[in-house]
């Protein structure tokens, strides 16, 4: 197995383990999560929301042929997430150390590297959909 192949099997795996660790505190309301969504004016559907997407997204990257499409959606969340951090929320949100910022980078460089491994499916099913 090429070095490519297993960075994309960890790309992925990793990707996934962050979204699926972090949908407890969101769907049990954790008072940091509460905290977050408070600040960005999105609670509680916001958390809900985004906790149900990121579920998807999860699945999704895990998936060999659905990879490229959780890539995509992680990335679309997590610029959301980072986008927060930087304007609202700040690095480090209740002591966390940056912790949560950091997985939201981690995620985003993950999602980046499935979606430029799998760009010829992406292509493939770009010009299936518009018939060129």
């Amino acid at each position: 197995m090429n070095t490519k192949v297993i960075i994309y099997w960890v790309a992925r795996i990793l990707a996934a383990i962050i979204m699926f660790q972090t949908l407890f505190f969101k769907f049990t309301a954790s008072p940091e999560s509460v905290y977050i969504f408070t600040t960005v004016g999105m609670e509680p559907w916001g958390r809900i929301g985004v906790g149900i997407l990121e579920l998807i997204a999860s699945v999704l990257i895990i998936i060999p042929v659905t990879a490229w499409l959780g890539a995509g959606l992680a990335l679309g969340l997590m610029a959301g997430a980072i986008g927060m951090h930087l304007t609202l929320l700040g690095i480090e949100v209740k002591g966390d150390g940056g912790q949560l910022f950091i997985y939201a980078v981690t995620v985003t460089v993950c999602s980046l590297y499935v979606l430029w491994y799998d760009q010829d499916k992406i292509k493939g099913i770009i010009k299936w959909l518009t018939g060129k």
